[in-house]
């Protein structure tokens, strides 16, 4: 396997080794980090996801595998961080209340972030008694999880935003063809997840399994993790590799999700395992239209964040950020 000095820089600043040959690194600056929340004493880790190719979908012989995990294309993915940990409630809630972000904050908040529009008040309690502390946050909209990005750019002027399915499924199988990225054996997932087998029907704090080999916590189980994808129900065909692949959509659902949950069974832990959103989600909520912020009947959803290496423009960063929510009745 070559490494370039640049990855090898990496590399002993505390990167991650990837574990493919084609895996190639683009800054000397491509290196684990800590991301300080401004005025506070929180922060969230990152880890390097080198750019590279893999084979998106599970193949016809793999145990469990469903129907919309193909068919198997070549995916050539860009470089980018990805959250060490799902996003938790510590985070989360500076958000979600600016009354309790301005009273945590060593500073006044500024005029960009007093000024952000904020969730609603969720009229359930939306940890549904699982805690907060180290707990990954749940229960948000795809919308409402691009928001709390767009909250995370205007506090540390950091880019971040949903991972694609492809980036998903990229960083999850760290380099592996097998099932799991451990391999195919089943019995192991205890080592890694918090599942249907061991979690007591209950989230977990965060960090308290093994990591993927390129650093990735709780990325099986725990809950289940939004993308910025629409769900389709088969990959298109095509011909040859494509490059950073993502589905849109005008219509609200299904979205794609990712990783399994805490009530998800060993087979739906695969790295290639696809779920969709549902409006069944918010059938209990009372609201005409119902909130663009919150499902109150899925607790096993949260977030995991991405930056990509190549920050884009303030225009395409404000087209991501400002997409207007959809009418749900």
């Amino acid at each position: 396997m070559l490494i370039n000095k640049f990855f090898l820089a990496a590399v002993l600043a505390g990167g991650i080794l990837p574990s493919q040959e084609n895996a190639k690194i683009d800054s000397v600056d491509f290196k684990a980090y800590q991301q300080e929340i401004p005025n506070t004493q929180l922060t969230f880790g990152l880890t390097p996801i080198p750019a590279g190719k893999f084979v998106m979908g599970s193949p016809n012989s793999e145990k469990g595998r469903e129907t919309d995990e193909g068919p198997q294309r070549e995916v050539e993915i860009d470089a980018f961080w990805m959250g060490t940990h799902e996003v938790t409630w510590d985070v989360f809630e500076l958000f979600l209340n600016k009354n309790y972000e301005a009273s945590v904050s060593e500073k006044a908040l500024s005029p960009e972030v007093d000024g952000l529009t904020r969730p609603s008040t969720p009229y359930l309690d939306m940890t549904f008694g699982m805690g907060k502390e180290e707990m990954p946050a749940i229960g948000m909209t795809q919308y409402g999880a691009i928001q709390f990005c767009k909250w995370l750019y205007t506090k540390t002027g950091v880019f971040y935003r949903l991972p694609t399915e492809a980036e998903w499924e990229y960083a999850a199988k760290a380099g592996s063809e097998s099932a799991y990225f451990f391999g195919d054996d089943a019995s192991k997932l205890g080592e890694y997840a918090w599942y249907a087998e061991n979690s007591e029907e209950s989230t977990h704090k965060i960090g308290q399994k093994k990591a993927n080999p390129w650093g990735l916590y709780d990325i099986y189980g725990n809950v289940m993790e939004w993308t910025g994808d629409a769900y389709v129900p088969n990959y298109p065909e095509t011909n040859g590799t494509v490059a950073n692949p993502q589905e849109t959509t005008e219509e609200l659902y299904p979205r794609a999700i990712r990783g399994g949950s805490y009530v998800s069974e060993a087979e739906e832990l695969r790295s290639s395992k696809r779920f969709a959103s549902t409006p069944d989600w918010k059938q209990i909520d009372p609201q005409i239209p119902k909130s663009q912020w919150w499902f109150p009947e899925a607790p096993f959803l949260g977030i995991r964040v991405v930056r990509p290496l190549e920050t884009p423009s303030e225009e395409e960063i404000m087209a991501y950020y400002n997409q207007a929510p959809i009418d749900d009745y």
